[in-house]
């Protein structure tokens, strides 16, 4: 009996042009249309309870006075629901993804302080400014705090393996096995990828997800197999009129349609896209290693490590302390590692192993762990040094190290000379930023990750390095170290 892949092959050989599409929308997921309807209830929970409170703060009773602001506050949740429809931020394409979304929400609050302020001047009226400064910005803030929450459910739901957009992937084989294994690795994104579609040499599957057609057939396979996303990877035979033609077709069922450039691991602010010639040219900015931003990417770090050294002055005695008595040999632990440029320097953490570790390394190493030295249950390790381990407390000496402009709060991970000495040149531009105390490794699944893995996200990092990254890092730094998953 022929399956679901041979049945769409035999079609295709069959027939020389493209079956027509039904002209039908497929209805909304659920998990769609439960996402919006909880985003729009907390939309009008917020704008609710911010008028309400600047209301409260700003008159403190109900006066003749204070009536056109009862009213107005009852219409801003109306007002406010509206300007983030309009501003597309309940667009089912962001859900989930979080600085897009949350950018569409602060515009709405920015473009409405704005156009009340500008209306009052321009009419001459009397606005009660603390109850515009209140109310807004309440409002918008209130409201990315929902949407926050919204979204790590939707996350934790996600890791489960529900609220899945459901992916047709066009391109050849090992792009699409690299973009199925990324898919699977970080589902957070919520892509599955539930059919292929390659070049006629295509057969059997990929990753175990089966090559449903070829290039000509992905309007087909996505109506049979009911997805909702067409991801087309980079290939000659896709050219400029065969995307233009698939995305013709796939607008009929209101299908997303995705390109990933060749570029993949370079995003963000260096990616703009500058039309010459009537062309719609991708022009791609080198990566500032240098300059002001570094300047003041220094001073942050610094700045931030030594408010942190103060703050956290009573733990780092504390651990002192438990580190000294818990196994013979000094709290802290020296060793040399590779900064910016190839540069050597010292780095400080808290003893978690016996006096001898460094020894044995060389007995453990016999086995062969490839470049990154990391084994589970290490026996070097004390007991009161897994526990550190587990939660990151080992590497808080580390803030001397970014004081002393050795390190950054965010960067790669700071490799031993000996594993320098093994970096091809691709590997080696790691160097080209100082390493940090966490980094895209650290909250992506710590020493669980494999070596190529680890190069792969602190390339991706020094690609796209901006104060935004930082801060976005330094935020999910807690909940990974919270959870200690992959720490060993």
């Amino acid at each position: 009996m022929a399956t679901q892949g041979e049945r769409v092959r035999d079609v295709t050989v069959v027939q020389a042009t493209p079956r027509p599409v039904p002209a039908t929308r497929p209805r909304m997921p659920g998990w769609v249309r439960g996402y919006r309807a909880r985003a729009v209830a907390a939309d009008i929970g917020s704008a609710s309870l911010a008028g309400f409170l600047a209301l409260f703060v700003r008159f403190g009773e109900v006066t003749p006075y204070v009536t056109p602001y009862v009213m107005l506050s009852a219409a801003l949740p109306a007002v406010w629901i509206c300007a983030v429809a309009l501003n597309r931020a309940y667009a089912p394409r962001l859900f989930g993804l979080g600085p897009e979304e949350f950018q569409r929400v602060f515009q709405c609050g920015f473009m409405l302080t704005a156009t009340l302020a500008i209306g009052a001047y321009v009419t001459k009226t009397d606005v009660a400014r603390g109850y515009v400064v209140l109310a807004l910005p309440l409002t918008t803030l209130l409201t990315l705090l929902a949407r926050y929450g919204l979204r790590r459910s939707l996350h934790r739901r996600r890791a489960r393996g529900h609220c899945m957009r459901r992916v047709v992937t066009v391109g050849h084989r090992a792009a699409t096995a690299e973009l199925i294994r990324r898919f699977r690795r970080e589902r957070y994104h919520g892509m599955e990828v539930v059919g292929v579609c390659m070049p006629r040499d295509g057969m059997g599957d990929v990753e175990g997800v089966p090559v449903l057609g070829d290039l000509s057939d992905v309007p087909l396979v996505v109506g049979q197999i009911a997805a909702d996303t067409v991801a087309v990877l980079a290939c000659p035979e896709m050219d400029g009129l065969a995307l233009r033609r698939l995305a013709w077709r796939l607008e009929k069922t209101d299908t997303d349609l995705v390109v990933a450039p060749a570029l993949v691991e370079v995003a963000g602010p260096r990616i703009t896209i500058r039309p010459a010639a009537g062309l719609p040219l991708l022009h791609v900015d080198h990566p500032e290693i240098a300059g002001l931003r570094q300047v003041v990417k220094n001073l942050f770090d610094r700045v931030g490590a030594g408010l942190l050294l103060v703050a956290l002055l009573p733990l780092l005695v504390g651990l002192v302390a438990a580190v000294r008595m818990s196994s013979p040999g000094p709290a802290f632990f020296r060793q040399t590692r590779v900064g910016r440029g190839g540069t050597e320097f010292t780095i400080y953490k808290f003893r978690t192993m016996g006096t001898d570790a460094e020894q044995q390394r060389i007995d453990l190493a016999g086995d062969g762990h490839g470049v990154l030295f990391k084994i589970r249950k290490d026996p070097r390790v004390t007991p009161l040094g897994a526990r550190l381990r587990r939660h990151s407390l080992d590497e808080l000496p580390q803030l001397i190290n970014v004081v002393l402009g050795h390190m950054s709060l965010v960067g790669p991970r700071p490799p031993l000379p000996d594993e320098v000495a093994r970096y091809g040149d691709d590997v080696r531009r790691r160097l080209l930023v100082k390493p940090g105390m966490t980094g895209l490794w650290q909250v992506s699944g710590r020493s669980d990750l494999s070596w190529e893995e680890s190069v792969r996200l602190d390339l991706r990092y020094v690609e796209n390095w901006s104060l935004t990254l930082d801060l976005q890092i330094l935020w999910k730094t807690w909940s990974a170290v919270a959870r200690g998953a992959g720490a060993y």
